[in-house]
């Protein structure tokens, strides 16, 4: 019986985690559109780290109103890799190339996020996808790479390397961020990743300002969005699946996120949708599904002790 108990638990934790990370793929897949608005009037760099500097002060807000209790001193440079990842990398990348590239394009290239979560699981999080598991992933990048080598008259271009990059970066603080978020949960872990990384910010962002901004109400309307949810909100559901889930096993809900975004840019943005950007979405979304069905049977019923401890807690402050 006990084992049927624990099974069943585990697999209930597993299921909510899964809700959890599509919630927050779904507030995440309007990032790119967004984005896309906002750099059409506002520079790149100051939409890229001016974003951060808002969610900052929403983060100390929070942590102030719930009194979390501050990290542990041993926790804090991984606090800042998670800021490096998704404060730093992923939105300053993006806003660069989002300055050349649609965000209908750029999606296709950010659906290799789930392999890149992945591969810094292993790094980061400690988990260990199979063999299988990296011969799809390795199949998606040769898809994305493809797309982005067939789009321009001299291969690859530079904003889709910059997009890639983004890619790294935000694999890299999704891992790190989940493997925190089953010790401080979600909302804690981006808040906390926030006010470490703010201080680096003033400056760059300061210098970006300088000259005087003239943006229409839709510019200003993006960069709301993606300082409030793209890059605060959106984790508190996000890092909660991962640490429910896994890092590796919920990182790939982000699979849908590359349509969803491609849906977006056509209604929202009247972008053109072409069918190479749709055969090269779902390609990577057939590669990652792969990867998906590679780790089903390795880690079903194995989501980490600390996980089952977080989902039994109650944490008000949590959505």
């Amino acid at each position: 019986m006990s084992n049927g108990s624990n099974a069943t638990g585990t697999t209930s934790i597993t299921q909510r985690g899964v809700v959890w990370g599509f919630v927050g793929v779904l507030a995440f897949s309007f990032s790119l559109p967004a984005t896309r608005v906002a750099v059409e009037d506002l520079d790149a760099t100051f939409v890229g780290l001016g974003r951060a500097l808002v969610a900052a002060a929403l983060a100390a807000a929070f942590l102030l109103a719930t009194r979390a209790p501050r990290p542990a001193r041993k926790d804090l440079p991984r606090f800042l890799i998670v800021g490096l990842g998704v404060v730093i990398g992923f939105p300053l990348f993006t806003s660069l190339a989002l300055k050349h590239l649609e965000s209908a394009h750029a999606s296709v290239v950010v659906g290799l996020l789930p392999a890149a979560t992945a591969v810094f699981a292993v790094l980061r999080a400690n988990e260990r996808p199979s063999k299988a598991f990296w011969l799809s992933a390795t199949a998606g990048l040769v898809a994305v790479l493809a797309f982005a080598a067939t789009q321009g008259v001299s291969g690859i271009a530079a904003a889709d390397l910059l997009v890639l990059a983004a890619v790294a970066s935000a694999g890299l603080g999704y891992a790190e961020g989940g493997a925190l978020s089953r010790t401080y949960g979600g909302p804690q872990t981006i808040s906390w990743a926030l006010l470490v990384t703010a201080p680096f910010l003033i400056v760059p962002v300061a210098l970006a300002a300088r000259e005087p901004i003239h943006a229409d109400a839709e510019a200003w309307l993006g960069f709301a969005y993606v300082s409030a949810v793209s890059m605060f909100l959106g984790f508190f559901a996000w890092y909660r699946g991962l640490a429910l889930g896994g890092v590796a096993k919920i990182g790939q809900t982000q699979l849908v996120q590359p349509v969803l975004t491609l849906i977006w840019s056509a209604l929202l943005l009247n972008e053109h949708v072409t069918a190479a950007m749709v055969v090269a979405a779902l390609a990577v979304v057939a590669c990652v599904l792969a990867t998906q069905r590679t780790r089903a049977s390795a880690q079903e019923g194995r989501a980490p002790v600390s996980a089952r401890r977080l989902a039994g807690r109650e944490r008000p402050a949590q959505p």
